[in-house]
């Protein structure tokens, strides 16, 4: 594949390339995108410059981890809070003449380090994510650290032992419901030992597994009455049928897969590299060999008709693992204003009276 190569504002040794024709395809699908790196703590925002070219912002947040696009805001989890990002910009107008949305953070709700995966936002506006070192899902308290709603069935307390790696979640007519988690243990760290094929994707309002002998599975989504998710272990995107809990195979992608949007007929997926050793023993890393192939990290954006990798993006060098993206939809070339910076501080606005 042709490729070009991109020079970001205040990388890290990061080098970053991407397919030729990923703008064409962010154009033609009325999107861009959002995704996080928790390895170095970064949110990128990925879009469309006027001249055609592909634009790429960052900012730094400790730990970024999940992020949402809800009503015209971000949501992100961090490493101790979960911010909301609001775009600033009034109707026409355009950040330094390019940027057709700024997200500028809003508020902070201090949760601790509770691990916060997954997010989203329900009916009434509410927060609600995944809180991994509790196993289980929450909501924001303003007293409390968090206030917890669920957890599943099989979890006999509420502790800061990630019994069973909960970690994704899927929003349904703005209800939690589905999860995903790497194993049912109910012992300190357990899952680990239960990564190849201990994975379940569970029912939040009924509290059934809906599909089991995952390996080590994320970010369950549900559109238009298909149930997608990572079986990531595998390196495989897949479809799952909630009546019969069977799943089908999509694409295989390059790397551990961790994040996903779907959007318009597509599937966007954030792919890591492994960490020392964190492959063995695991289909993904014999799937590679076989392929003979290296993992990636970066994004894939693969067609859910036929499986195709259709765009892509690649980063070599310091960044090697990726959390989670989101699709931000109407929005041609975002950005965003980062913490502690001098344009934090003077970016002020308010409503005329």
């Amino acid at each position: 594949m042709t490729e070009e190569t991109i020079s970001p504002a205040k990388p890290p040794k990061t080098d970053i390339t991407v397919s030729r024709g990923l703008a064409d395809w962010l154009h033609l699908h009325e999107t861009s995108l959002a995704f996080t790196s928790y390895q170095t703590g970064q949110l990128f925002l990925v879009g469309v410059l006027p001249d055609g070219g592909i634009s790429l912002n960052q900012q730094n947040y400790s730990r970024a981890m999940g992020i949402s696009f809800h009503a015209g805001r971000l949501y992100l989890g961090s490493h101790f809070q979960i911010w909301r990002l609001e775009n600033m910009l009034r109707p026409g107008e355009l950040g330094n003449g390019s940027f057709d949305a700024v997200f500028v953070p809003r508020n902070a709700q201090t949760t601790g380090d509770v691990d916060v995966h997954e997010l989203g936002v329900d009916n009434k506006g509410r927060v609600v994510f995944v809180n991994t070192k509790y196993s289980c899902l929450a909501r924001l308290d303003l007293r409390h650290s968090f206030a917890p709603i669920w957890q599943p069935p099989f979890i006999s307390k509420l502790a800061p032992e990630d019994r069973c790696h909960l970690n994704g979640l899927a929003m349904f007519n703005g209800e939690p419901k589905y999860v995903s988690a790497v194993s049912r243990t109910d012992l300190v760290n357990g899952w680990r030992e239960r990564r190849d094929r201990g994975g379940v994707i569970i029912d939040v309002t009924s509290d059934e597994v809906v599909s089991e002998g995952l390996s080590m599975p994320h970010s369950p989504r549900l559109v238009d009455g298909t149930l997608y998710a990572l079986d990531s272990g595998r390196g495989q995107l897949i479809a799952i049928d909630p009546a019969t809990g069977k799943s089908r195979d999509i694409a295989f992608a390059p790397g551990f897969m961790r994040g996903l949007a779907i959007h318009r007929g597509h599937a966007i997926v954030t792919l890591s590299k492994p960490r020392d050793g964190s492959f063995k023993e695991l289909a993904l890393e014999r799937e590679l060999t076989k392929r003979d192939g290296d993992a990636w990290c970066g994004i894939v954006i693969i067609n859910l008709a036929t499986g195709d990798i259709v765009e892509w993006i690649r980063m070599e060098g310091d960044i090697v693992e990726l959390f989670d993206v989101a699709a931000i939809p109407g929005v041609r070339t975002p950005m965003s204003v980062g913490v502690n910076t001098i344009e934090m501080r003077n970016s002020i606005t308010f409503e005329a009276r």
